[in-house]
C-alpha cells in the first residue's frame, strides 16, 4: 500500500520543458493558466508532460480507456497559437480528461461497454464543446463503470480502475477513472458524471473535489444517460477553486436540452474575496451518521465541521428523517429510468451487432453480449418495477417518497445554508471484496443519493486520513442553484487546511 507523501521528481521530463515533469503534472488550472499566461511552460509543454505521466502509470492504474495523444497536442498547439494572439479564457491550454460516458467528436466513446466498442460519435456533448471552445486539451477518455452504474469502477468492460492511495483496492465510481486520473495527476482536472453520487463518492475514496451541480445547471446534452431525471455533469479537480471555474465554462442553458435552466453562473473569481464562512449555518443531519460506517470516516467528518464551526460557521444539528428511504426510492427510479434509456442498444442502429435467427433474436444475442452482469440486473430490476401490476405500487409510490425527499431539503435549507455530511460511510475497500454482494455495494452510495433525488448541489472535498492512509472525504450539501454558497464553504475550508495537497506516492 502506498502512502501519502512528497513525490521524488522525475529527470526523464527535462528532455520537453525547463520544469520538471511531476511539478507541471501536480499544477492545479488556476496555477497551469498562471504559468502558461506568463510563458513559464507552453501548453504543448504541459501537455507532453501529463501523456509522458500517463504512459508511464495508466498501464497500473487504468484510469484511462482511451489515450487522444495526437489530438491532444494538436489541440495543444492551437491553443498555444492562441495564447499568442493575445486571447485568454479560463481554461485555455489546460489539460483535462473526460469521463466515456461523455459524447467526444470523433473520439472513441464507449460508456464502459463492449456495446459501444467502435462508436466514434459525431459530434461533442455540449458540455465538452464549451470546454473544446475555451481551449482545453482533452488527454483522453476515462474508465467508469458500464453506462456509470456501479460504485468502485469494478463494471467496466475495460477493466478495474486502481486506487493511486492503494492499488489493490477500488478508486470509486462510476467516475472512477476521472478521481483516479486527477489524485494520480495524470490531468489538471477531469469531467465526470453523477447519477447517484458517481462524482462525490469516487473524489472521496481518491482524495479530490469533486462537485455535483445542480440538476439543470449543466447540459445533458451529448451524456449518454442512465437516470434521465438524476444525471449530473461535475467536475473531479484537484480543489474547489479548481472545480468553479470548470463549472463557469460548461454551466449554462442549451438549446438542445429542455430540462437546462437559465441561471446566472458563479464567477470564480468571486472566489478570492468572498471566501469566508462568517455568519454561515450549517446543518448537521443525525440520519447521516449511522451505525456500522467506519469509525474514522465519522471522526474526521466531525472534525472537518468543528473546523467550519472554528472559522466562523454556525453549526446545528438537523433532521432529515426521510434519507433511510433514499436507496431503496433511488434504485427504483434510476434503473427504471436505465430500462427505458438503453432499450436503444439493439444491434441495430449502432454500437455492437451480433446477427440472429430473427430480429429478436439479434435484440437477445447483441444485448447478451455487450452488457455486462451490473447492467442487466438494472435492467431487468426496472424492467420489473415499469411492469403491469407494479408501476403503482414502486415506481409511482418511489416518485412520491422522492417528493418528500425534496421537501424536506427545502425545509432544511429554510434553516440553514449549507448541510455537512460524510460522502462515503467507509474509505475505499479492496477490489473484488463486495463484487459479489450488490446491497453492500450499493450501500456504499448511503450519504450521497439524496442529493441526486432532490435535484440540489453537492461537493465532496478531502478531510483527513484513516490509519491506513486511505483518504475521507466531507460531503457539503447546497441549495438548488446555490453552487455560490457551497464553492465559498468549500474553497474557505482548503484554505485553512491541507488535507487536498496530499499526494499519493507513485513510484
Amino acid at each position: 500500500m502506498t502512502k501519502g507523501g512528497r513525490r521524488h521528481q522525475s529527470s526523464a521530463s527535462a528532455v520537453h520543458h525547463p520544469f520538471m515533469t511531476m511539478d507541471l503534472c501536480a499544477l492545479t488550472i488556476h496555477e497551469a493558466r498562471e504559468g502558461l499566461r506568463a510563458k513559464q511552460f507552453s501548453s504543448m509543454e504541459l501537455t507532453r508532460a501529463f501523456l509522458d505521466r500517463i504512459h508511464a502509470l495508466n498501464p497500473r492504474l487504468n484510469a484511462y480507456i482511451t489515450v487522444n495523444e495526437a489530438g491532444a497536442l494538436q489541440q495543444a498547439q492551437v491553443a498555444d497559437e492562441r495564447i499568442a494572439r493575445g486571447e485568454d479564457t479560463p481554461i485555455l491550454g489546460v489539460p483535462i480528461a473526460i469521463k466515456d460516458v461523455l459524447s467526444t467528436q470523433g473520439l472513441r466513446t464507449t460508456a464502459g461497454s463492449r456495446i459501444l466498442e467502435n462508436y466514434l460519435p459525431a459530434w461533442d456533448a455540449t458540455s465538452v464543446a464549451r470546454l473544446r471552445l475555451a481551449g482545453a486539451v482533452f488527454l483522453g477518455k476515462t474508465n467508469t463503470d458500464e453506462f456509470a452504474m456501479g460504485s468502485s469502477t469494478e463494471n467496466s468492460g475495460y477493466g478495474v480502475t486502481h486506487n493511486p492511495w492503494d492499488e489493490s483496492r477500488v478508486p470509486g465510481g462510476s467516475s472512477g477513472g476521472s478521481a483516479a486520473a486527477v489524485a494520480a495527476d495524470l490531468c489538471c482536472a477531469a469531467l465526470g458524471t453523477d447519477t447517484g453520487g458517481s462524482v462525490r463518492q469516487p473524489a472521496s475514496l481518491c482524495g479530490v473535489t469533486g462537485l455535483k451541480d445542480t440538476y439543470g445547471r449543466v447540459s445533458r446534452y451529448g451524456l449518454i444517460a442512465y437516470g434521465s431525471s438524476l444525471d449530473s455533469v461535475g467536475v473531479l479537480s484537484k480543489n474547489a477553486h479548481d472545480a468553479a471555474i470548470v463549472l463557469s465554462v460548461m454551466a449554462g442553458q442549451d438549446p438542445c436540452d429542455s430540462t437546462s435552466v437559465d441561471a446566472p453562473v458563479f464567477d470564480p473569481h468571486e472566489l478570492a474575496d468572498r471566501s469566508d464562512v462568517h455568519g454561515l449555518r450549517i446543518g448537521v443531519p443525525r440520519e447521516y451518521f449511522i451505525e456500522g460506517m467506519q469509525p474514522e470516516v465519522a471522526e474526521a467528518v466531525r472534525a472537518g465541521i468543528a473546523q467550519l464551526h472554528k472559522m466562523g460557521a454556525t453549526v446545528k444539528e438537523i433532521s432529515l428523517p426521510t434519507t433511510k428511504y433514499a436507496l431503496p426510492v433511488y434504485y427504483l427510479i434510476a434503473t427504471a429510468e436505465a430500462s427505458a434509456n438503453l432499450a436503444r442498444f439493439d444491434g441495430v442502429r449502432y454500437g455492437l451487432r451480433v446477427p440472429g435467427a430473427d430480429l429478436t433474436d439479434t435484440y437477445r444475442q447483441t444485448r447478451g453480449a455487450g452488457f455486462g452482469a451490473e447492467v442487466k440486473r438494472r435492467i431487468m430490476l426496472g424492467t420489473y418495477a415499469l411492469s403491469a401490476g407494479y408501476y403503482d405500487a414502486y415506481y409511482i409510490r418511489a416518485q412520491k417518497v422522492r417528493t418528500i425527499i425534496k421537501q424536506e431539503f427545502e425545509r432544511a435549507f429554510a434553516e440553514v445554508d449549507v448541510i455537512a455530511t460524510p460522502a462515503s460511510p467507509t474509505t475505499a475497500f479492496k477490489i473484488g471484496e463486495k463484487a459479489d454482494d450488490p446491497i453492500q455495494m450499493y450501500l456504499a452510495d448511503v450519504f450521497t443519493l439524496p442529493c441526486n433525488l432532490a435535484g440540489i448541489c453537492g461537493i465532496s472535498v478531502p478531510c483527513g486520513f484513516d490509519p491506513a492512509g486511505l483518504p475521507i472525504g466531507l460531503q457539503l450539501l447546497g441549495r438548488a442553484f446555490d453552487e455560490a454558497a457551497l464553492l465559498r464553504c468549500a474553497d474557505a475550508y482548503q484554505r485553512e487546511t491541507n488535507w487536498h495537497t496530499r499526494k499519493p506516492v507513485l513510484s
